[in-house]
């Protein structure tokens, strides 16, 4: 297998132009970490994104921050930490989840795939805090999106085209973003001994409240989670942020309105902090080896439901994040890895439920052989293959890799 490992823009035009012209797929790798992700490659090229690295200019002033594509993400943090700064969206970290060891997320990776953490419902996606890149896409062709500026208009957004592409559309090697201020304080409100529909109405009591919830999150009797001990059939977790008086005032009212007489804890801000880390990271669903591990989005209101429609026909582990509507599920003992009972289930019993499945992870023959995405409507379907021609014509970007098609 060829493996090339360009260190600047220049040399990664000519390694995509090479491919190019041997009409030879590659695999796209930085970090590696979400190599387990998305159907299976077998290419024979690899291009190693890992000398792509480090930070290009960096303004707390403005909110910005600009670096090559494969920047682990703890630089990226730790140049923010000191700036006391944050990428909101709050990146999760699944190398124990996908068992990816060593390896490190990039921040190119991170955006490549769109994924955002628990503070999603309260800052967005990734994708609304990509502001720019650099890259070369499947024509061996080098080409800039957006700006590094946070107000920039500057024609279609092909960052937000980008994001979630899994590197199929182009290679990325430079990226801007926007960054945050890190909140003056945070702490957690755990609400004890709910049952999911009673756990998942308090959740979106909270959303549709005055208290400025940036986490909601449900997680039943056997979901494990170091930080906080269970207690009675579930729990329900809001996190609070922001200048300390407010905080507490917030915090005061949850309990008194949501706690209803019933057991509550508060995790002050370290505790809060490593807790909303185990939801974003998944860590209810780690180590259960023999697990086919699935991430569905969906309306808030019919998270915990379609949890336990899909635990009635099958083993499962689950939780909620995002208010309801992120649904994590580990299923064992099905052929498909219960993506049929899954699908169906968003469907619901009328078939006009609507909704998004991903296998996060599975041995590489359930990868293969199930969408590892939500099966696209066919118009939908021919659009993307349409875009996916006009970047990368020859199919050689990660080819199959989110669909068996493009």
């Amino acid at each position: 297998m060829a493996r090339s490992a360009p260190a600047d823009l220049q040399q990664l035009r000519e390694a995509v132009a090479e491919a190019l012209a041997a009409r030879e797929p590659m695999e796209l790798v930085a970090g590696g970490s979400k190599r387990g992700l998305g159907r299976p490659l077998q290419t024979p090229r690899t291009l190693d994104l890992s000398r792509l690295s480090g930070i290009r200019s960096y303004e707390p002033n403005e909110l910005v921050l600009t670096a090559a594509a494969a920047t682990p993400l703890e630089r990226i943090e730790q140049a923010l930490a000191s700036s006391r700064q944050m990428l909101a969206f709050e990146p999760p970290d699944w190398r124990r989840l996908l068992g990816s060891g060593e390896t490190c997320p990039t921040l190119g990776g991170v955006l490549a795939c769109n994924f955002a953490g628990p503070r999603r419902l309260a800052a967005g996606a990734a994708r609304d805090h990509f502001l720019g890149f650099c890259g070369v896409n499947g024509r061996g062709e080098i080409f800039k999106a957006g700006g590094k500026v946070v107000k920039n208009v500057t024609g279609y957004d092909l960052c937000k085209l980008m994001a979630g592409s899994y590197g199929t559309l182009a290679v990325l090697e430079e990226v801007t973003v926007k960054v945050l201020p890190r909140p003056e304080t945070a702490c957690t409100v755990l609400l004890h001994g709910l049952d999911p529909s009673a756990g998942a109405a308090r959740l979106v009591a909270a959303l549709g409240g005055p208290h400025e919830v940036s986490g909601a999150a449900y997680l039943p009797a056997d979901a494990r989670m170091p930080q906080a001990s269970p207690s009675g059939p579930g729990r329900a977790a809001l996190r609070l942020e922001g200048p300390a008086p407010s905080v507490a005032f917030r915090r005061d009212a949850v309990l008194r309105e949501l706690a209803s007489g019933g057991d509550a804890e508060v995790l002050d801000q370290e505790a809060s902090a490593a807790f909303w880390r185990g939801v974003g990271d998944a860590d209810p669903l780690c180590g259960l080896a023999e697990h086919a591990v699935w991430r569905v989005s969906l309306a808030p209101s019919r998270g915990a439901e379609l949890a336990e429609t899909v635990a009635r026909a099958a083993p499962v582990r689950w939780y909620l994040d995002w208010g309801g509507g992120l649904v994590w599920l580990a299923v064992a003992g099905i052929e498909d890895g219960g993506a049929e009972r899954i699908r169906r289930a968003i469907r619901g019993r009328d078939g006009s439920g609507t909704g998004h499945a991903m296998l996060v992870k599975g041995p590489p023959g359930l990868r293969h052989t199930v969408p590892v995405l939500e099966p696209q409507p066919a118009a939908l379907a021919a659009l993307s293959r349409r875009v996916k021609d006009s970047f990368d014509p020859c199919h050689i970007l990660n080819p199959g890799r989110m669909v068996a098609e493009i």
